[in-house]
């Protein structure tokens, strides 16, 4: 489905060439300052892994990847849909010790997305993070000081890029709002909303400009999750998404999935839950369920989302290039904005 929709009166903050150097000069900066809150070491990352590896990850766990069959090595291969699972597996590879982390580039392919909108392309690229932690950091008082540390390099992010280019006039909130998924159940679950309406209505009736919506993915009261979650990488006890209020699209953001990783009980325990037993059997689970890798926490922290939140864009098409439908150029560019 395509979704069009400008926002009545909007204007793009900066000129096209402008745009372009303040993209570059966001994802300079925000690399920086992550790096600097969490503690992460650079490392290069693969576009593609075997399809026999599991190391692929299936978000909310039905999504089909690109794919492609490699003759020289008889291998099949898929275009990957996030890092958590390889990233793992890098830590233990690299020697990271608790305390230390990596970040890479993250660029995806997920064809089989039902919705393009403001905020939903074929084309992903992110920021993909992980690091090594304790067993006793295992925790939500861990999760939660590490997503305050996320939003404080955001906001520094926003600090520096407002001084660079005074035109822009975004304001983000450097205090956190937790929430879990059940109490939004608990407070909006008899009203018949979507889950992002749920949100959107939390941070409107609270007040909230910054939130993380806690355990994502386990079946709520009702019998259903609030949003799909995959079983083998995050614990779904303990994970979120980071959101902040966007006030040009008037809705909820997401910046970011994270969570601190399964561990072997968590592992077994999901598996079981989302009927997926099929994938005890592959490497990467085995290495889980036989507590062969490091216990991390890790997410991914969107690029072409962070450049429209701080900019003040309206649709992610003015930040990255990718593919939108022709009503959709043509409705932008009456409104005096160009898609790349």
């Amino acid at each position: 489905m395509n979704v069009i929709y400008v926002p009545e009166g909007y204007k793009p903050p900066l000129s096209t060439y402008d745009q372009q150097r303040a993209i570059e000069f966001i994802k300079s900066e925000f690399q920086r300052n992550l790096r600097i809150q969490l503690h992460l070491k650079r490392v290069s990352a693969p576009l593609f892994v075997t399809s026999a590896s599991g190391l692929n990850d299936n978000l909310n766990g039905h999504e089909k990847p690109v794919s492609f069959h490699v003759p020289g090595l008889d291998e099949n291969m898929e275009i990957v849909h996030s890092l958590a699972k390889w990233k793992r597996l890098a830590l233990k590879r690299y020697d990271f010790y608790p305390g230390n982390g990596l970040y890479c580039d993250m660029n995806a392919i997920r064809p089989e997305e039902d919705v393009l909108d403001n905020l939903h392309s074929v084309y992903v690229d992110q920021w993909d993070w992980e690091k090594s932690i304790a067993r006793e950091e295992r925790n939500v008082e861990t999760l939660k000081a590490t997503v305050r540390r996320i939003v404080t390099a955001i906001c520094n992010t926003l600090d520096a890029l407002k001084a660079e280019f005074p035109e822009i006039t975004t304001e983000l909130c450097r205090d956190v709002t937790f929430v879990t998924t059940q109490e939004l159940e608990d407070r909006y679950g008899h009203l018949g909303l979507s889950a992002s309406e749920k949100e959107s209505k939390f941070m409107e009736d609270t007040g909230a400009k910054t939130v993380f919506l806690m355990q994502i993915g386990g079946k709520l009261k009702s019998g259903k999750p609030h949003d799909g979650r995959a079983p083998d990488y995050d614990d779904w006890s303990l994970n979120g998404d980071i959101l902040f209020w966007n006030d040009i699209l008037g809705r909820t953001f997401e910046i970011s999935s994270m969570g601190i990783r399964v561990d072997a009980e968590a592992m077994d325990r999901q598996l079981r839950l989302a009927g997926c037993d099929d994938r005890r059997e592959l490497p990467f689970h085995k290495m889980v369920l036989n507590d062969e890798l490091p216990l991390t926490m890790g997410g991914g922290i969107g690029q072409s989302r962070l450049c429209m939140l701080l900019i003040g864009n309206a649709h992610i098409g003015e930040v990255q290039a990718s593919i939108w439908s022709d009503e959709t150029y043509e409705a932008f560019a009456k409104a005096g904005v160009t898609l790349l």
